[in-house]
């Protein structure tokens, strides 16, 4: 068996995460069994004795025309999230990338890896988000995450992007804008945070930049901008389940 050093299973425990099926899937489609038979190779990759419980649930319902219940699903890809963050804290450590000047797929590459695993809310903090920075980031974010976007300014040309995304993309977008703003933020279900030395629309384009996991204080950083969230205005969107805030 060829080795995989703890890095590509990792991008790979990743990536099996974002393609999972979604919804009571037939285990005989081609693709679900192709996606099972995959990530149940990486989990014991990384961890035999979890490859057996992973197994157990793949195996559980398998007769013809039967459906996968979600219950099982959700337990295997538990799994996965398991092995993705052990990986992260025990082998390959915090994400900490350095992204030359041009290599706007590189950066774009690595944000999109932190969006694709959120499961309850990304939160954006910017001062210069624009209307590109809608469509390049939010179709990456699962149905069903709540997207708040901080930021200073270009309010106004950013909220019909945001209206249009929300409808098309059936999000709950928030944005907000303050004063206050100076850094750079990306945070991820009130629990990681990640900072970029460049605004997330301009990362890797106009010069080398870094992105990289909070570690030391991510909690009372996050307070912070959660404090400045706290102080906007509200006020509606056109479409059905996007508010729209600003200062």
């Amino acid at each position: 068996m060829k080795s995989l050093s703890p890095s590509q299973l990792l991008a790979e425990i990743e990536d099996v995460i974002r393609t999972a099926p979604v919804g009571d899937y037939r285990l005989e489609q081609p693709d679900a069994l192709g996606w099972i038979g995959r990530a149940a190779a990486l989990v014991k990759r990384w961890n035999m004795t979890k490859g057996v419980f992973f197994d157990a649930e793949a195996s559980g319902v398998f007769y013809p025309g039967s459906t996968f219940p979600a219950s099982r699903h959700n337990n295997m890809l538990l799994i996965l999230h398991e092995a993705r963050h052990d990986l992260r804290l025990n082998e390959v450590g915090p994400l900490a990338v350095a992204v030359h000047r041009g290599a706007v797929l590189d950066y774009f590459e690595e944000i999109r890896k932190v969006l694709v695993a959120a499961k309850l809310d990304v939160f954006f903090v910017d001062p210069f988000i624009d209307a590109e920075f809608i469509s390049r980031y939010v179709p990456q974010i699962p149905t069903g995450v709540k997207v708040r976007l901080l930021s200073k300014k270009g309010i106004t040309a950013l909220l019909p992007a945001a209206d249009l995304a929300a409808t098309q993309h059936e999000h709950v977008i928030e944005v907000r804008g303050t004063t206050e703003l100076h850094d750079r933020f990306l945070f991820t279900d009130h629990a990681a945070g990640y900072h970029s030395g460049a605004s997330f629309k301009d990362g890797g384009r106009l010069s080398p930049t870094i992105f990289g996991q909070i570690t030391d204080t991510p909690p009372e950083i996050m307070a912070v901008y959660e404090a400045y969230w706290l102080r906007a205005t509200v006020h509606r969107g056109l479409r059905c389940g996007l508010t729209l805030r600003s200062s």
